[in-house]
């Protein structure tokens, strides 16, 4: 049989132009689509929705269910009746349209959200009563969660006095009570969240434009979900974890990486048919159409540091739940879209799990090129069921990793390329495109940043390091209709329209 073969863009929403200093549900959203349509893509692939917390980073949220509402747009609360246009223009969000100051944003975002939740009538709207009811079982604790921790000066619940944090039932009904309001704005920011994104997400699937969202493996910490549910991890009887993730040594870091997420006690979720993941990946698929599953190795054995560790040289391997926990999720849901991100070092068993769950693993470009040995990113060594980037959110984009090359690296991939040289940085980009889009891969999704054929500046994120990461953004009317029919144009010749 033919493979079907299809291409998208990856594009973090936080990332998109707009006014309101972070890209947002609101009209260049809808144009975003409309481009995308334009240019002859299947996908948008983003980033996690959720909150983010301390460092920004949408891989660190304080919940795994709720999303981010910095996305919810405020020219649409001012159509709603709930702020005026002058009100909405007001606040200081920052001042450069390129970058995101989440300083700024946390700052006033909230300011201007809490003075629509004091004219939205919610008492008599019987969709956001339906939405409270339909997503109790995580709604609940997290609104209570934002709004104990603002109490406490916005410190992590492992700091809150022992009888909330311990959640005494007492002291929950005290807490509910005390701040009823403020954990009403937090089920408003929710429901305001989630009806701009279902119209988005329904807008761009009428112009099939399917949505890979991306979850993180691991919760952190500072969250409502450890908060609400520490039978699900491995906790000691402080509520302090016994163990943390992260990776191992290697040849990016000396002393490995040092995530510091909570990990899962995997028997007592065996225990329990995996109810805690079926309801997660359950609600991904109503905000998702596929959704890309980060760090995937560690389903068959992850990287356990002792907490309190400093690096992460001293951890060991520890065996996870492997294809159980995958054949539970298909009982309940069906057969699900799903990409395993397999990067990095794999085991024969890590393999055997991707092969055997069907999802397809991926592949970067940018791994490929290592001239002192044959490389499995290379892609005359890829198979089908793969989806093929140039770089993801934490890899440099493709221009300034080709700067940033070995010179017997960059001279394998001119061979590769049967090249001699680029004319300029969107040769440079627009080379490599052509090669994965070129692949057998049967998705190829391309960061919008190699399409404008940015430098590295325009780097998401560098892992390991702190500062200056998740705020680059696309700059108003950069993705032009020009730029639209030449994706169309590579899409359509790679058989990928």
């Amino acid at each position: 049989m033919k493979t079907v073969r299809k291409s998208g863009i990856l594009m973090p929403v936080a990332s998109l132009p707009g006014k309101y200093g972070i890209g947002t549900f609101g009209k260049e959203s809808y144009r975003f689509v409309d481009m995308l349509s334009m240019a002859g893509q299947s996908y948008w692939q983003i980033l996690p929705l959720g909150p983010t917390s301390y460092g920004d980073s949408p891989y660190q949220s304080f919940s795994t269910f709720a999303g981010n509402p910095y996305f919810i747009d405020p020219e649409m609360l001012v159509e709603e009746g709930l702020l005026t246009q002058k009100e909405a223009d007001s606040y200081d969000f920052g001042k450069k349209s390129d970058e995101i100051d989440y300083g700024k944003i946390y700052n006033t975002r909230f300011q201007m959200l809490k003075k629509a939740f004091g004219r939205s009538n919610l008492a008599k709207d019987k969709n956001y009563a339906k939405f409270v009811r339909q997503n109790g079982f995580w709604l609940e604790d997290y609104a209570l969660y934002m709004a104990v921790k603002n109490s406490f000066g916005g410190v992590s619940f492992i700091e809150w006095d022992e009888d909330i944090r311990k959640r005494d039932k007492k002291t929950l009904d005290i807490y509910r009570k005390k701040y009823a309001e403020e954990v009403e704005f937090y089920k408003f920011l929710q429901y305001k969240f989630i009806v701009q994104w279902r119209a988005l997400k329904e807008y761009a699937n009428d112009k099939g434009i399917k949505i890979i969202g991306d979850i993180p493996i691991y919760v952190a910490f500072d969250s409502a979900d450890t908060w609400a549910n520490p039978e699900l991890f491995q906790f000691d009887e402080k509520g302090y974890p016994i163990a943390v993730a992260g990776c191992p040594p290697d040849g990016f870091s000396a002393t490995g990486q040092l995530w510091g997420n909570p990990l899962y006690d995997w028997d007592y979720h065996k225990q329990t048919g995996y109810k805690w993941w079926i309801a997660r990946i359950r609600h991904c698929y109503d905000l998702y159409d596929v959704v890309r599953v980060d760090h995937f190795r560690a389903f068959d054995a992850y990287y356990s540091i002792p907490y309190g560790n400093e690096t992460a040289e001293f951890g060991r391997w520890k065996k996870g739940p492997g294809f159980a926990l995958f054949k539970a999720i298909s009982a309940e849901l069906g057969d699900v879209d799903m990409i395993a991100e397999d990067l990095g070092f794999l085991t024969d068993s890590v393999i055997k799990l991707v092969q055997r769950s069907g999802y397809p693993g991926m592949k970067v470009l940018q791994f490929a090129f290592d001239s002192r040995e044959d490389s499995d990113y290379l892609p005359h060594n890829y198979i089908s069921n793969t989806v093929c980037y140039t770089g993801t959110h934490d890899n440099d984009t493709t221009v300034g990793w080709y700067k940033s090359m070995k010179e017997k690296d960059r001279k394998m991939a001119l061979d590769y390329l049967n090249r001699t040289d680029f004319a300029s940085d969107k040769d440079i980009a627009f080379s490599f495109i052509k090669l994965a889009m070129g692949s057998v891969s049967k998705i190829c999704i391309i960061p919008m940043q190699d399409w404008l054929g940015l430098d590295g500046s325009a780097r998401i994120n560098t892992p390991s390091t702190l500062g200056g990461n998740w705020v680059w953004r696309m700059k108003k009317g950069a993705f032009t209709k020009k730029l639209a029919k030449e994706i169309r144009s590579i899409t359509k010749l790679y058989a990928r329209l």
